[in-house]
């Protein structure tokens, strides 16, 4: 009898398989990094085959590591790194390019060009989104423009595109299936968030052909079966959603208001809006949460670039410490005002600025400055810029944010999760399972092959492990937030053109 549920996790610079029970608990997991390219400034590629080799390896190590065979896995879920953009032949499954990557800035003048054309409003109101390299729409009109042949191969319906979701389902079901779920569709500015469909009036902005894009299902529904021989029995795929929206679902954030922040390569803070599609007055992003049985629950979401990324980058590009483990007791060491500020812009900057030509930058240096307080500085950042994104959230909905659930990677440091609640002056909620997006898209899978009756029984699984509490004074966390606003305007590059008016901040 099927005991487990597969989910595959497939990041920006690992993927991930994870093994869970009925109950939400890990029975096993297996994860293999793949290299991140960068063939110019701004640019980051994946190779797709490393994408997919690494999802395969993990796949099968794990259920090697849990001593089960395929047929005791009850059903796959998918999550993923999101709006990154692929396009491979539907013959062979051959990619025509690698994958450009979400966080990918070449696509910043056809941006440009866009908003000075006016097109703004238009794929906001549609879309939910702004006009930014950072989603689907660019990359793949990019990929159509300018490798040769590819337009003129698209047009003769020889080509298919998906974010990495439809990719890797391409793949498991041996090309049978063309198929992505409705909160990734939502991330790539040709998907109309209100009538659910691929929106006509973008793809021809785009210069989008039909023929390229996957079908758009529910979060949790039939997406066909795993081929048995990649696993050794079929296994059908139940449940597909962006890494974000998982992670949304597996925080159990079901009622309108619920909130949670989720900490890897960048940040993610997601709001449940419920069936209302709020728009934000301080450019943060309308999107779909998830979408079960055709109904929609909508999300407000804030995106920064940088979180965990800035931390690899102390460890592997200056080399301060061999291990992130070793982050939280250096900046222990240090006091909070300690006057160093890192920004780190290093493929521009995220909500609520959305500047991609601003650039990284560490403000505050003194001859006493050492290890301890750049490291210290690097976590901070992330902290100040959950706190730009809570200012503007509160701001939309008019009201002010109550216990925020946190995940990922970077929630296991203490000395993070303190400054974090002092800098945003509410709790900090820290579940028990900290994978909670690989847990997210488990769930979705879970209910649809009937593992779980409803939502409500998913929200009773939820279990806290720990609550941080503000303790910092106030006058000290306004203190030392002024520091940070003066540092990001100081490294934005639209300043100087009066762009400095987001209205939460």
């Amino acid at each position: 009898m099927a005991s487990c549920i597969l989910s595959i996790d497939q990041g920006t610079t690992s993927s991930r398989a994870i093994l869970f029970n009925r109950d939400g608990e890990i029975l096993a997991s297996a994860q293999e990094e793949f290299a991140q390219h960068f063939p110019a400034d701004g640019w980051v590629e994946h190779d797709p085959e490393d994408l997919w080799r690494t999802v395969e390896n993990s796949c099968r190590a794990v259920l090697e590591k849990a001593s089960l065979g395929a047929d005791q896995v009850a059903a796959i879920g998918i999550t993923n790194q999101r709006e990154t953009t692929l396009v491979w032949d539907r013959a062979t499954g051959k990619p025509v390019y690698p994958a450009i990557v979400w966080q990918d800035r070449r696509t910043h003048e056809v941006c440009r060009r866009l908003n000075d054309q006016g097109h703004g409003e238009l794929i906001q109101q549609r879309t939910g989104l702004l006009i930014d390299p950072y989603f689907s729409a660019t990359k793949l009109k990019w990929l159509l423009d300018e490798v040769p042949g590819v337009r003129e191969r698209a047009e003769a319906g020889e080509l298919a595109f998906g974010t990495v979701d439809t990719f890797l389902l391409w793949r498991l079901t041996g090309g049978r299936v063309h198929a992505t779920d409705a909160t990734n569709a939502s991330r790539t500015a040709l998907f109309n968030i209100h009538t659910q469909r691929w929106d006509d009036d973008l793809l021809e902005l785009f210069g989008i052909p039909q023929s390229l894009l996957p079908e758009v299902k529910d979060s949790s529904a039939d997406f066909g079966t795993v081929d048995d021989s990649l696993l050794g029995a079929p296994v059908p795929v139940a449940g597909i959603a962006g890494d974000q929206q998982a992670a949304l679902v597996g925080q159990a954030c079901f009622a309108p208001g619920m909130g949670k922040s989720t900490y890897g390569t960048g940040c993610f803070m997601i709001l449940n809006t419920g069936d209302k599609a709020e728009t934000s007055r301080n450019r943060l992003l309308t999107t779909v949460g998830y979408r079960l049985n055709g109904k929609v629950t909508y999300a407000m979401e804030g995106s920064i670039f940088v979180a965990g990324a800035a931390i690899q980058w102390l460890r592997d590009g200056l080399k301060l410490f061999a291990d992130a483990a070793e982050t939280e007791q250096l900046a222990s060491t240090t006091r909070s005002g300690h006057g160093v500020y890192l920004v780190p812009a290093f493929t521009g900057l995220g909500a609520p600025h959305w500047d991609p030509q601003a650039r990284g930058a560490i403000f505050g240096l003194t001859r006493d400055t050492g290890i301890a307080e750049l490291v210290a500085a690097g976590l901070q950042s992330v902290c100040f810029q959950t706190r730009d994104l809570q200012a503007c959230m509160d701001d939309d909905i008019a009201a002010t944010t109550g216990t925020l659930r946190v995940d990922g990677g970077m929630v296991a440091n203490n000395w993070v999760m303190q400054f974090l609640a002092d800098m945003l002056g509410v709790p900090v909620d820290r579940p028990q399972v900290l994978e909670t997006t690989a847990l997210g898209a488990a769930y979705l899978a879970g209910l649809h092959i009937g593992w779980y009756r409803d939502l409500d029984e998913i929200a009773a699984l939820w279990n806290g492990e720990r609550t941080f509490t503000p303790e910092m004074p106030e006058a000290e966390r306004e203190r030392l937030y002024q520091g940070w606003r003066e540092a990001v305007r100081r490294v934005r590059s639209d300043v100087q053109a009066g762009d400095d008016q987001v209205v939460a901040l």
